[in-house]
Protein backbone atom coordinates (compact mmCIF):
# COMPACT_ATOMS: atom_id res chain seq x y z
CA UNK A 1 0.00 0.00 0.00
CA UNK A 2 1.43 3.66 -0.94
CA UNK A 3 1.77 6.21 1.86
CA UNK A 4 0.49 9.38 1.41
CA UNK A 5 1.24 12.54 3.18
CA UNK A 6 -1.82 15.76 3.19
CA UNK A 7 -0.22 18.79 4.38
CA UNK A 8 -3.48 21.33 5.29
CA UNK A 9 -5.78 21.15 7.85
CA UNK A 10 -9.44 22.66 5.91
CA UNK A 11 -12.47 21.15 4.05
CA UNK A 12 -10.23 21.17 1.20
CA UNK A 13 -7.88 19.10 2.85
CA UNK A 14 -10.67 16.61 4.35
CA UNK A 15 -12.14 15.76 0.79
CA UNK A 16 -8.45 15.24 -0.29
CA UNK A 17 -7.55 12.86 2.47
CA UNK A 18 -10.48 11.02 2.00
CA UNK A 19 -10.29 10.61 -1.68
CA UNK A 20 -6.16 9.61 -0.97
CA UNK A 21 -7.15 7.39 2.04
CA UNK A 22 -9.07 5.21 -0.08
CA UNK A 23 -6.33 3.46 -1.41
CA UNK A 24 -3.00 4.68 0.43
CA UNK A 25 -1.75 4.86 4.52
CA UNK A 26 -2.72 8.61 4.92
CA UNK A 27 -0.50 10.83 7.37
CA UNK A 28 -1.58 14.62 8.10
CA UNK A 29 0.97 17.33 8.69
CA UNK A 30 -1.50 19.74 9.98
CA UNK A 31 -1.18 23.27 10.89
CA UNK A 32 -4.34 22.72 13.84
CA UNK A 33 -5.86 19.32 14.66
CA UNK A 34 -8.71 18.61 11.91
CA UNK A 35 -10.70 15.54 13.58
CA UNK A 36 -12.05 14.30 10.65
CA UNK A 37 -8.81 14.23 9.02
CA UNK A 38 -6.73 12.84 12.41
CA UNK A 39 -9.26 10.35 11.95
CA UNK A 40 -8.57 9.56 8.54
CA UNK A 41 -4.80 9.15 9.13
CA UNK A 42 -2.55 6.45 10.59
CA UNK A 43 -0.72 9.60 12.71
CA UNK A 44 -0.51 12.80 12.37
CA UNK A 45 1.70 16.05 13.57
CA UNK A 46 0.27 19.52 14.15
CA UNK A 47 2.64 22.91 13.47
CA UNK A 48 3.20 25.52 11.22
CA UNK A 49 2.75 24.54 7.73
CA UNK A 50 6.29 26.24 6.52
CA UNK A 51 8.71 24.68 9.46
CA UNK A 52 9.92 22.46 5.96
CA UNK A 53 12.29 20.89 8.37
CA UNK A 54 9.49 19.34 10.29
CA UNK A 55 7.34 18.30 6.97
CA UNK A 56 10.56 16.72 5.86
CA UNK A 57 11.70 14.58 8.58
CA UNK A 58 7.65 13.87 9.21
CA UNK A 59 7.67 12.63 5.28
CA UNK A 60 10.05 10.35 5.13
CA UNK A 61 9.19 6.86 3.41
CA UNK A 62 6.13 8.62 1.87
CA UNK A 63 5.53 7.83 -1.78
CA UNK A 64 4.29 11.63 -2.30
CA UNK A 65 2.97 14.65 -0.49
CA UNK A 66 0.07 16.52 -1.61
CA UNK A 67 -0.43 20.43 -0.03
CA UNK A 68 -3.50 21.81 0.18
CA UNK A 69 -2.81 25.69 0.88
CA UNK A 70 -1.50 27.88 -1.27
CA UNK A 71 1.29 29.36 1.50
CA UNK A 72 3.35 26.65 1.97
CA UNK A 73 3.75 26.20 -2.00
CA UNK A 74 4.59 30.04 -2.80
CA UNK A 75 7.19 29.43 0.25
CA UNK A 76 8.96 26.49 -1.79
CA UNK A 77 7.59 23.76 -0.13
CA UNK A 78 8.82 21.46 -3.50
CA UNK A 79 12.17 22.51 -3.04
CA UNK A 80 12.57 21.26 0.63
CA UNK A 81 10.52 17.92 0.70
CA UNK A 82 10.89 15.07 -1.99
CA UNK A 83 8.10 13.88 -4.11
CA UNK A 84 5.70 16.74 -3.56
CA UNK A 85 2.88 16.94 -5.66
CA UNK A 86 2.87 20.64 -6.66
CA UNK A 87 5.16 23.26 -8.49
CA UNK A 88 8.59 24.47 -7.99
CA UNK A 89 8.81 27.66 -6.26
CA UNK A 90 9.78 29.65 -9.73
CA UNK A 91 6.40 28.24 -10.85
CA UNK A 92 3.88 29.27 -7.85
CA UNK A 93 4.41 32.85 -8.86
CA UNK A 94 1.83 32.49 -10.91
CA UNK A 95 -0.21 32.55 -7.88
CA UNK A 96 2.00 34.24 -5.40
CA UNK A 97 2.77 37.15 -7.29
CA UNK A 98 0.00 38.89 -9.53
CA UNK A 99 2.46 41.47 -11.08
CA UNK A 100 4.46 38.18 -12.39
CA UNK A 101 1.14 36.56 -13.57
CA UNK A 102 -0.24 39.25 -15.44
CA UNK A 103 3.17 39.97 -17.50
CA UNK A 104 3.74 36.04 -17.71
CA UNK A 105 0.55 35.72 -19.77
CA UNK A 106 1.18 39.45 -21.87
CA UNK A 107 4.24 37.47 -23.09
CA UNK A 108 3.65 33.77 -23.40
CA UNK A 109 -0.22 33.54 -24.03
CA UNK A 110 -0.81 36.94 -25.28
CA UNK A 111 -4.43 37.20 -24.82
CA UNK A 112 -7.07 36.76 -22.23
CA UNK A 113 -6.17 39.15 -19.74
CA UNK A 114 -7.98 42.66 -18.76
CA UNK A 115 -6.26 45.94 -18.99
CA UNK A 116 -3.82 46.40 -16.05
CA UNK A 117 -0.39 48.22 -14.77
CA UNK A 118 1.76 46.90 -11.80
CA UNK A 119 2.80 49.72 -9.57
CA UNK A 120 5.68 50.54 -6.89
CA UNK A 121 5.04 53.91 -6.35
CA UNK A 122 1.82 55.77 -5.26
CA UNK A 123 2.53 57.78 -8.22
CA UNK A 124 2.17 54.86 -11.10
CA UNK A 125 -0.91 53.65 -8.86
CA UNK A 126 -2.29 57.30 -9.28
CA UNK A 127 -1.44 57.40 -13.27
CA UNK A 128 -2.98 53.87 -13.54
CA UNK A 129 -6.40 54.70 -12.00
CA UNK A 130 -6.34 58.11 -13.87
CA UNK A 131 -5.60 55.97 -17.19
CA UNK A 132 -8.07 52.92 -16.40
CA UNK A 133 -10.68 54.55 -14.80
CA UNK A 134 -13.03 52.04 -14.28
CA UNK A 135 -10.83 49.45 -12.30
CA UNK A 136 -9.91 47.10 -9.51
CA UNK A 137 -7.21 46.89 -7.29
CA UNK A 138 -5.50 44.20 -5.84
CA UNK A 139 -2.02 43.58 -4.18
CA UNK A 140 0.56 41.56 -5.83
CA UNK A 141 0.99 38.77 -2.97
CA UNK A 142 -0.99 36.74 -1.42
CA UNK A 143 -4.41 37.36 0.28
CA UNK A 144 -6.26 34.14 0.61
CA UNK A 145 -9.05 35.93 -1.74
CA UNK A 146 -9.86 38.83 -0.31
CA UNK A 147 -7.85 41.77 -0.97
CA UNK A 148 -9.43 42.73 -4.17
CA UNK A 149 -11.55 45.86 -3.92
CA UNK A 150 -13.59 47.11 -7.10
CA UNK A 151 -14.47 51.04 -7.77
CA UNK A 152 -18.12 51.58 -7.09
CA UNK A 153 -18.53 48.36 -4.52
CA UNK A 154 -16.06 48.00 -1.89
CA UNK A 155 -14.48 50.99 -2.91
CA UNK A 156 -16.89 53.95 -2.75
CA UNK A 157 -15.06 57.03 -4.43
CA UNK A 158 -11.79 57.55 -6.22
CA UNK A 159 -10.30 59.16 -2.86
CA UNK A 160 -11.40 55.80 -0.72
CA UNK A 161 -9.55 53.50 -4.07
CA UNK A 162 -6.35 56.11 -3.82
CA UNK A 163 -6.53 55.72 0.57
CA UNK A 164 -6.28 51.63 -0.40
CA UNK A 165 -3.48 52.01 -2.94
CA UNK A 166 -1.35 53.53 -0.41
CA UNK A 167 -2.40 50.83 2.15
CA UNK A 168 -1.25 48.15 -0.19
CA UNK A 169 2.13 49.87 -1.16
CA UNK A 170 3.64 50.07 2.09
CA UNK A 171 3.70 46.27 2.03
CA UNK A 172 4.51 45.29 -1.92
CA UNK A 173 3.11 46.48 -5.73
CA UNK A 174 -0.47 47.06 -6.37
CA UNK A 175 -1.87 46.33 -9.53
CA UNK A 176 -4.34 48.44 -10.96
CA UNK A 177 -6.46 46.32 -13.35
CA UNK A 178 -9.62 47.10 -15.71
CA UNK A 179 -12.69 46.06 -14.09
CA UNK A 180 -14.22 43.12 -16.69
CA UNK A 181 -18.43 42.62 -16.74
CA UNK A 182 -19.53 38.96 -16.22
CA UNK A 183 -20.08 35.50 -14.90
CA UNK A 184 -16.92 34.09 -12.93
CA UNK A 185 -16.03 30.57 -13.22
CA UNK A 186 -13.33 28.20 -12.05
CA UNK A 187 -11.41 25.60 -14.16
CA UNK A 188 -8.78 23.56 -12.61
CA UNK A 189 -6.78 21.07 -14.24
CA UNK A 190 -4.31 18.08 -13.46
CA UNK A 191 -0.94 19.16 -14.64
CA UNK A 192 1.84 16.54 -15.16
CA UNK A 193 4.07 19.03 -16.81
CA UNK A 194 3.62 18.38 -20.51
CA UNK A 195 -0.25 17.57 -20.26
CA UNK A 196 -3.23 19.08 -18.82
CA UNK A 197 -6.39 17.61 -18.12
CA UNK A 198 -9.57 19.92 -17.16
CA UNK A 199 -12.11 19.08 -14.20
CA UNK A 200 -15.56 19.82 -14.15
CA UNK A 201 -16.34 23.94 -14.03
CA UNK A 202 -17.38 25.44 -11.16
CA UNK A 203 -18.82 28.58 -10.24
CA UNK A 204 -17.52 30.02 -6.33
CA UNK A 205 -19.60 32.87 -4.24
CA UNK A 206 -17.36 35.31 -2.64
CA UNK A 207 -19.53 37.38 -1.18
CA UNK A 208 -20.81 36.71 1.97
CA UNK A 209 -24.55 37.44 1.77
CA UNK A 210 -27.43 36.44 -0.61
CA UNK A 211 -27.57 38.06 -4.16
CA UNK A 212 -24.20 38.78 -3.71
CA UNK A 213 -24.16 41.16 -1.75
CA UNK A 214 -21.36 42.23 1.47
CA UNK A 215 -17.88 42.00 2.04
CA UNK A 216 -15.87 39.16 0.36
CA UNK A 217 -14.89 36.25 1.51
CA UNK A 218 -12.98 33.11 1.21
CA UNK A 219 -15.85 31.30 -0.93
CA UNK A 220 -19.34 30.77 1.01
CA UNK A 221 -19.92 28.28 -1.55
CA UNK A 222 -20.00 26.48 -4.86
CA UNK A 223 -22.15 24.32 -7.25
CA UNK A 224 -21.27 22.54 -10.51
CA UNK A 225 -23.23 20.83 -12.95
CA UNK A 226 -23.89 17.04 -14.45
CA UNK A 227 -22.40 18.21 -18.10
CA UNK A 228 -19.45 19.73 -16.26
CA UNK A 229 -20.27 22.86 -17.84
CA UNK A 230 -22.47 25.54 -16.07
CA UNK A 231 -25.80 26.96 -17.04
CA UNK A 232 -24.52 30.18 -18.10
CA UNK A 233 -22.02 29.34 -20.08
CA UNK A 234 -21.17 27.96 -23.59
CA UNK A 235 -18.89 25.23 -24.38
CA UNK A 236 -16.45 28.23 -25.94
CA UNK A 237 -16.06 29.53 -23.23
CA UNK A 238 -14.64 26.53 -21.68
CA UNK A 239 -12.65 25.81 -24.61
CA UNK A 240 -11.06 29.25 -24.34
CA UNK A 241 -10.29 29.17 -20.90
CA UNK A 242 -8.49 25.70 -20.68
CA UNK A 243 -6.74 27.15 -24.28
CA UNK A 244 -5.24 29.85 -22.07
CA UNK A 245 -4.17 27.13 -19.68
CA UNK A 246 -2.39 25.17 -22.27
CA UNK A 247 -0.36 28.07 -23.47
CA UNK A 248 0.46 28.96 -20.15
CA UNK A 249 2.06 25.37 -18.76
CA UNK A 250 3.56 25.19 -22.42
CA UNK A 251 5.78 27.76 -21.28
CA UNK A 252 6.30 26.95 -17.45
CA UNK A 253 7.57 23.68 -15.86
CA UNK A 254 4.47 23.02 -14.08
CA UNK A 255 3.49 20.10 -11.94
CA UNK A 256 0.69 19.24 -9.54
CA UNK A 257 -2.76 21.14 -9.56
CA UNK A 258 -3.15 24.72 -12.08
CA UNK A 259 -6.93 26.50 -10.99
CA UNK A 260 -7.90 29.13 -13.10
CA UNK A 261 -10.01 32.02 -11.89
CA UNK A 262 -11.84 33.36 -15.53
CA UNK A 263 -14.58 35.67 -16.44
CA UNK A 264 -16.85 34.98 -19.32
CA UNK A 265 -17.23 39.07 -20.98
CA UNK A 266 -18.70 40.35 -24.11
CA UNK A 267 -15.08 40.42 -25.09
CA UNK A 268 -14.33 36.73 -24.25
CA UNK A 269 -13.35 34.37 -21.32
CA UNK A 270 -10.48 36.38 -19.65
CA UNK A 271 -8.53 35.43 -16.50
CA UNK A 272 -8.54 36.92 -13.46
CA UNK A 273 -6.05 34.74 -11.63
CA UNK A 274 -4.35 31.37 -11.51
CA UNK A 275 -4.09 29.75 -8.30
CA UNK A 276 -1.43 27.05 -7.68
CA UNK A 277 -3.65 24.43 -5.79
CA UNK A 278 -7.16 23.61 -5.53
CA UNK A 279 -9.41 26.08 -4.83
CA UNK A 280 -11.46 26.12 -1.01
CA UNK A 281 -14.82 25.40 -1.70
CA UNK A 282 -14.63 24.18 -5.47
CA UNK A 283 -11.94 21.10 -4.57
CA UNK A 284 -14.79 19.54 -2.77
CA UNK A 285 -17.33 19.35 -5.50
CA UNK A 286 -14.38 18.32 -8.12
CA UNK A 287 -13.21 15.98 -5.94
CA UNK A 288 -16.45 14.28 -5.50
CA UNK A 289 -16.99 13.37 -8.83
CA UNK A 290 -13.49 11.98 -9.42
CA UNK A 291 -14.20 8.35 -10.45
CA UNK A 292 -10.29 7.73 -10.59
CA UNK A 293 -7.85 6.54 -7.86
CA UNK A 294 -6.73 10.15 -6.79
CA UNK A 295 -3.20 8.51 -5.28
CA UNK A 296 -2.50 7.36 -8.69
CA UNK A 297 -3.13 10.33 -10.38
CA UNK A 298 -0.76 11.90 -7.98
CA UNK A 299 2.13 9.28 -8.78
CA UNK A 300 1.10 10.07 -12.44
CA UNK A 301 1.50 13.29 -12.15
CA UNK A 302 4.93 13.21 -10.65
CA UNK A 303 6.21 10.07 -13.39
CA UNK A 304 5.03 12.88 -16.17
CA UNK A 305 2.87 10.45 -17.74
CA UNK A 306 -0.71 11.85 -16.43
CA UNK A 307 -2.92 9.55 -19.11
CA UNK A 308 -6.88 10.36 -18.85
CA UNK A 309 -9.15 11.22 -15.43
CA UNK A 310 -12.27 10.97 -15.58
CA UNK A 311 -15.49 12.57 -13.31
CA UNK A 312 -18.58 11.67 -12.57
CA UNK A 313 -21.59 13.29 -14.72
CA UNK A 314 -23.70 14.54 -11.73
CA UNK A 315 -24.25 17.80 -10.23
CA UNK A 316 -22.85 19.42 -7.07
CA UNK A 317 -23.75 22.15 -4.87
CA UNK A 318 -21.39 23.05 -2.01
CA UNK A 319 -22.64 25.79 1.14
CA UNK A 320 -20.38 26.79 4.05
CA UNK A 321 -21.35 27.13 7.63
CA UNK A 322 -20.05 30.18 9.18
CA UNK A 323 -19.66 31.50 12.75
CA UNK A 324 -21.23 34.83 13.38
CA UNK A 325 -19.98 38.05 12.80
CA UNK A 326 -18.02 36.52 10.02
CA UNK A 327 -16.00 37.74 7.94
CA UNK A 328 -15.68 41.11 9.66
CA UNK A 329 -15.66 40.23 13.26
CA UNK A 330 -16.17 36.51 13.75
CA UNK A 331 -17.04 34.71 16.95
CA UNK A 332 -14.04 32.57 17.94
CA UNK A 333 -13.72 29.41 20.10
CA UNK A 334 -17.63 28.66 19.89
CA UNK A 335 -17.89 24.58 20.99
CA UNK A 336 -19.83 23.12 18.27
CA UNK A 337 -22.75 20.01 18.77
CA UNK A 338 -22.09 18.39 15.42
CA UNK A 339 -24.06 15.21 14.19
CA UNK A 340 -23.32 13.82 10.83
CA UNK A 341 -26.18 14.32 8.10
CA UNK A 342 -28.48 12.07 6.32
CA UNK A 343 -27.62 12.29 3.11
CA UNK A 344 -24.84 15.21 2.48
CA UNK A 345 -21.48 15.04 2.93
CA UNK A 346 -19.99 16.92 6.08
CA UNK A 347 -16.55 18.40 5.46
CA UNK A 348 -14.96 20.05 8.69
CA UNK A 349 -12.97 23.19 7.61
CA UNK A 350 -11.33 26.24 10.09
CA UNK A 351 -11.98 24.05 13.29
CA UNK A 352 -9.94 22.81 15.72
CA UNK A 353 -10.38 19.80 18.36
CA UNK A 354 -9.07 19.83 22.40
CA UNK A 355 -9.76 17.10 24.62
CA UNK A 356 -12.59 15.74 22.31
CA UNK A 357 -14.71 19.23 21.81
CA UNK A 358 -14.05 21.28 18.86
CA UNK A 359 -14.33 24.77 18.27
CA UNK A 360 -14.46 27.16 15.64
CA UNK A 361 -11.42 29.67 15.15
CA UNK A 362 -13.33 32.61 13.26
CA UNK A 363 -13.47 31.76 9.86
CA UNK A 364 -15.22 29.15 7.43
CA UNK A 365 -16.19 26.26 9.62
CA UNK A 366 -18.02 23.55 8.17
CA UNK A 367 -19.27 22.92 4.67
CA UNK A 368 -21.74 20.42 3.72
CA UNK A 369 -21.64 18.97 0.02
CA UNK A 370 -24.91 18.20 -2.02
CA UNK A 371 -24.60 15.51 -4.96
CA UNK A 372 -27.18 14.41 -7.83
CA UNK A 373 -28.34 14.34 -11.09
CA UNK A 374 -28.88 17.96 -11.31
CA UNK A 375 -27.99 20.93 -9.55
CA UNK A 376 -31.99 21.32 -8.34
CA UNK A 377 -31.24 17.88 -6.48
CA UNK A 378 -27.96 18.43 -5.44
CA UNK A 379 -28.83 21.83 -4.04
CA UNK A 380 -31.71 20.16 -1.95
CA UNK A 381 -29.34 17.86 -0.53
CA UNK A 382 -27.32 20.24 0.46
CA UNK A 383 -29.68 22.58 2.04
CA UNK A 384 -31.16 19.86 4.25
CA UNK A 385 -27.46 19.19 5.30
CA UNK A 386 -27.25 22.38 6.43
CA UNK A 387 -30.76 21.86 8.34
CA UNK A 388 -29.75 18.81 9.82
CA UNK A 389 -25.92 20.17 11.22
CA UNK A 390 -26.45 24.35 11.61
CA UNK A 391 -26.56 25.35 15.61
CA UNK A 392 -27.23 28.60 16.53
CA UNK A 393 -23.76 29.95 15.89
CA UNK A 394 -23.33 29.45 12.64
CA UNK A 395 -25.45 30.83 9.09
CA UNK A 396 -24.41 30.46 5.95
CA UNK A 397 -25.87 31.62 2.08
CA UNK A 398 -29.02 29.61 1.17
CA UNK A 399 -28.95 30.77 -2.10
CA UNK A 400 -26.23 28.88 -3.68
CA UNK A 401 -27.47 26.48 -6.12
CA UNK A 402 -30.86 27.70 -6.01
CA UNK A 403 -32.77 27.79 -9.88
CA UNK A 404 -33.39 31.96 -9.01
CA UNK A 405 -29.68 32.89 -8.37
CA UNK A 406 -28.88 30.73 -11.62
CA UNK A 407 -31.15 32.29 -13.60
CA UNK A 408 -29.89 35.71 -13.34
CA UNK A 409 -26.58 34.66 -14.05
CA UNK A 410 -28.21 32.78 -17.07
CA UNK A 411 -29.98 36.41 -18.17
CA UNK A 412 -26.75 38.56 -17.64
CA UNK A 413 -24.48 36.82 -20.02
CA UNK A 414 -27.55 36.93 -22.60
CA UNK A 415 -27.38 40.45 -22.33
CA UNK A 416 -23.88 40.66 -22.86
CA UNK A 417 -23.91 38.66 -26.04
CA UNK A 418 -26.99 40.80 -27.03
CA UNK A 419 -25.93 42.57 -30.04
CA UNK A 420 -25.94 46.20 -28.81
CA UNK A 421 -28.44 48.50 -30.65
Amino acid sequence: MMKALIVGNGAREHIIAEKLAESSELYAYMGRKNPAIAKLSKDFKVGSLTDFESIKKFSDGMDFVFVGPEEPLVNGIAEHVKNVVGPTEAATMLEGDKGFCRDFLRENVGFGYPQYEVCSTYEEAERAMEEIEDFVLKPAGLTGGKGVKVLGRQLKSIEEAKDYAKTLLKSGNAVVEERLEGEEFTLQAFCDGKNLIPMPLVQDHKYAYESDEGPMTGGMGSYSAEDHLLPFLEKKDADEALRIMKKTIAAIDYKGILYGGFMSTSDGVKLLEYNVRFGDPEAINVLSLLKDDLSEVCLRILDGNLGSVEFEKRATVCKYLVPEGYPDNPEKGVELSIKEPEKAKLYYASVYEINGKIYTTGSRALALLGKGGTIEEAEKIAEAGVSEVKTNNLWHREDIGKKNLIEKRIEHMQSLRSPKL
